[in-house]
């Protein structure tokens, strides 16, 4: 099963949207809320170059934002 880390906020709609569609297709992933952790907030600077989340990391490869078709392709889910 793939590695997946989800930064996200709680402001965020895509966010939402991002995760309920993980949580559709049974892929567990680690939800990390970049407003409460200093911390996230440099590694998501770090390994997407921008602040806006969603940023998504699969097995070490980043998506920004919630692109549905490279996340699929990324976990093999078939829609």
């Amino acid at each position: 099963m793939p590695k997946v880390r989800v930064f996200t906020a709680p402001s965020c709609p895509y966010c939402f949207a991002l995760e309920e569609f993980l949580k559709e297709h049974n892929i567990e992933f680690e939800e990390i809320d970049v407003s409460k952790d200093e911390k996230a907030v440099k590694e998501l600077i770090e390994k997407s170059g921008q602040m806006g989340v969603p940023v998504i990391e699969i097995d070490g490869e980043i998506v920004v934002g919630f692109d549905k078709e490279k996340i699929s392709n990324l976990l093999n889910i078939k829609e």
